[in-house]
């Protein structure tokens, strides 16, 4: 359990700063691609957070619940309205936020079920 809180200690800021890079950057026109479907977006928002989630709760295995929760939503939110103060090409979307947490939410319990497996 050890070695997993290093290497995750080790990712989670590296992800973390990539992550809000992707979020806050220009938006972009989207091309259609074979295995584009609408709400897509939602998808992608669901599965980068379900990975910070899962990071964060990794390095830091004792925190507890609330306090995770708390730094995961103020998280998402903030990289909502800042993607809407910005002016670049991005908004601020309701949806954005749920598929958010529902992630975190995710990688959480991943993290949790693997956890008790493991030990």
């Amino acid at each position: 359990m050890d070695k997993i809180l290093k290497i995750f200690r080790k990712i989670l800021p590296i992800y973390w700063a990539f992550l809000t890079y992707m979020l806050l950057k220009p938006g972009v026109e989207n091309f259609e691609y074979p295995f584009m479907f609408e709400g897509i977006d939602k998808v992608l928002h669901l599965s980068i957070f379900a990975f910070l989630g899962f990071s964060f709760v990794a390095a830091f295995p004792k925190i507890k619940f609330g306090y995770f929760i708390q730094i995961m939503i103020s998280y998402a939110l903030l990289t909502e309205i800042l993607q809407d103060e910005m002016g670049l090409g991005r908004s601020l979307e309701g949806l954005d936020l749920v598929a958010d947490i529902i992630g975190v939410l995710i990688g959480y319990f991943i993290f949790k079920k693997l956890q008790r497996t493991i030990i």
